[in-house]
Order: structure tokens, then C-alpha cells, then sequence
């Protein structure tokens, strides 16, 4: 067990499952059923910096595109 990220020198990479929710993985592990590779590796550090980018809204896809159509009907309920 590592004691902090600095001591941490394995290699990671970033993950990403069908709801678009992102995770770290080491490198030598097997990905895990449910998950794709983003092609990202790297330290601890890098990976969680490349997640911060690019994990910009962290509601579920499923989640986005049902509140997405809700509010397109809201909209289109509003004009008439």
C-alpha cells in the first residue's frame, strides 16, 4: 500500500464505462467488463488531471439525455 500519489510510481490508466463515467486503473490489470480504454496512461497524478478535463459533468449520460428531452418538451409544450 502506497502511503501517498508522490511514493505511487505504477503506471495507470483512464478508463471510461457506457455512461460516460470515468475511472483509474493500473495498467497491468485486466479492464474490467463494462469498461473501454481511453488510451490515456500514465502516472496517478496524470491520469486524475486528465479526468478533471475531460469528466466535465458527472451525471450519468443516461441522466443528461432524459433531462435533454425533458426540457426540449417543457420548451415545445411552452410555445403553444
Amino acid at each position: 500500500m502506497y502511503k501517498s500519489d508522490e511514493e505511487d510510481t505504477r503506471t495507470y490508466k483512464v478508463l471510461v464505462n457506457h455512461e460516460e463515467q470515468y475511472s483509474l486503473w493500473l495498467a497491468s490489470k485486466d479492464i474490467p467488463l463494462g469498461w473501454t480504454d481511453t488510451g490515456k496512461i500514465g502516472t496517478k497524478e496524470e491520469c486524475k488531471d486528465y479526468v478533471k478535463e475531460v469528466w466535465t459533468d458527472m451525471r450519468p449520460l443516461s441522466l443528461r439525455k432524459k433531462m435533454d428531452a425533458d426540457a426540449a418538451r417543457d420548451a415545445s409544450n411552452s410555445v403553444m
